[in-house]
């Protein structure tokens, strides 16, 4: 951060657009600003926060009323900027907002932030007096201006995917981006499709008002707890991923220590999970399926009008079905051009920037097993240095040969779904990007060193004037 202070008298002219003023948008407004760029950032709504703003009047946030993050408080707050010593474990959404809005008023970012302004278009522009790409902001108020870079931190979470073979249904249908609280379902037969934390903690909200709840859950499932002798889980993993430990030593012992509290999730009636697997985190749900409150089924058959046959055999009526399908990455501000998402497949080397795109950076794209704040505090310096001179991307076949590594690496070890296309293990990512950064680092400093020799040698020539 000091070099980054340094710089700021160099930056000063340059100009960054940030869209989104959530955890990862002001996580590098803050980085920015420091290093002297003028920063813009745009948010939709009226508020900070993102999806952690409960009823955000961007119609974006997901959070619903006893929403609490999954990851210890320790790990999840800026490493700078800590939370308060009374705050509860596991901070709730409403903690979470009253966080980063003091985070906003900590860092003066209040004045940066254009709110109640929806991006409609993003674009390449003409090039800057140094030769580089420059892009072209668009709202839905202004034309918005234009910037030497733009950083779109709008997020994974708010385009609900909708799976075509649920509309059969004809009763209350609705997608857990819609759910908010369980009061509306007091009485009713209720069946939620899909396994992750969403469904889990629906599925726990709704246990003791319903008559009836099922989830059905295609894949299996490691649900771990949030205390293990009263220490935060997550505080436990975090001790087991350490660079020192081999990977497989933590997953195994992870799965251990689930299975110690839990027992196998096969007797839950959760399938066996067979690959690596994003873990969920629940206080309450094994409870509530033991006492029979919640069913576990692994799948639809067939949705015949509000019946539903389950590929058991078994078939049971439902008032409401609610899909917690996931979400489809998007970027409707962005034309397939510039970025392409097949099957939630993005195309982004580090998982931050396309090879045919510098300048052009995306934060958040990634799911992470631990606290996305530690991403965000090591993706933003990587995006500065790369704006400040500090560090310099490879060549655009190096990086598509990482990308490729990368899908690899998913496809071996994690499942072909959705949920898992942009996967990530902390201890495993975070050193990608310390390499990363240390080679773009170099690469810039030898560059240095050859515009320095190169000017050396034209003073050189001034000076003696031609040879014979």
């Amino acid at each position: 951060m000091d070099e980054l202070r340094s710089d700021a008298s160099r930056n000063s002219l340059k100009s960054v657009a940030i869209i989104g003023a959530g955890a990862s948008g002001l996580c590098v407004a803050r980085y920015f600003k420091e290093a002297g760029f003028d920063v813009t950032v745009y948010e939709i709504g009226t508020q900070v926060g993102g999806l952690w703003c409960f009823n955000n009047d961007s119609g974006l946030s997901s959070a619903y009323k006893t929403l609490h993050i999954n990851t210890a408080k320790k790990l999840t707050n800026f490493r700078d900027f800590k939370f308060p010593e009374t705050m509860q474990p596991f901070p709730s959404h409403r903690d979470m907002h009253a966080y980063f809005t003091s985070f906003v008023e900590h860092f003066g970012l209040h004045p940066l932030i254009r709110f109640n302004s929806r991006v409609t278009s993003v674009r390449p522009v003409e090039a800057s007096a140094s030769g580089r790409r420059r892009w072209k902001v668009e709202t839905d108020k202004d034309n918005g201006g234009i910037f030497d870079a733009v950083v779109v931190c709008s997020g994974h979470l708010s385009k609900p995917l909708h799976v075509e073979r649920l509309s059969a249904f004809t009763g209350q249908y609705l997608h857990s981006h819609d759910y908010k609280e369980p009061e509306p379902f007091v009485g009713k037969r209720v069946c939620i499709v899909g396994i992750g934390n969403s469904a889990c903690d629906i599925a726990s909200d709704l246990a003791t008002v319903t008559p009836r709840t099922v989830i059905v859950a295609r894949a299996g499932a490691l649900i771990a707890p949030k205390l293990l002798f009263g220490i935060p889980f997550t505080d436990v993993t975090m001790f087991l991923s350490h660079p020192l430990i081999p990977e497989w030593v933590t997953r195994a012992v992870t799965r251990g220590l689930i299975r110690l509290v839990h027992g196998p999730m096969e007797r839950l009636g959760f399938k066996p999970v067979k690959r690596r697997s994003h873990a969920l985190s629940n206080a309450t749900i094994v409870q509530h399926i033991a006492y029979r409150r919640v069913e576990v089924k692994h799948d639809i058959g067939q949705i015949d009008g509000k019946e539903i046959i389950f590929t058991d055999g078994s078939r049971e009526e439902f008032d409401t079905l609610i899909a917690a399908t996931g979400y489809l990455i998007d970027f409707p501000f962005l034309s397939p051009e510039i970025l392409s998402v097949r099957d939630n497949v993005v195309h982004l080397y580090n998982r931050i920037v396309h090879p045919d795109w510098p300048g052009l950076y995306f934060m958040g794209l990634l799911n992470l097993n631990g606290a996305a704040n530690q991403a965000y505090e090591r993706q933003a310096p990587w995006i500065v240095a790369l704006e400040t001179g500090e560090a310099l991307l490879p060549a655009r076949g190096e990086m598509e040969a990482a990308i490729r590594r990368k899908a690899e690496w998913v496809r071996r070890y994690y499942p072909g779904t959705a949920r898992h296309t942009i996967e990530e293990e902390p201890v495993r990512y975070f050193r990608e990007l310390r390499a990363s950064l240390r080679a773009a680092r170099a690469r810039a400093q030898g560059r240095r060193k050859r515009t320095s020799l190169a000017r050396a040698r034209l003073w050189i020539r001034a000076l003696l004037g031609p040879t014979v």
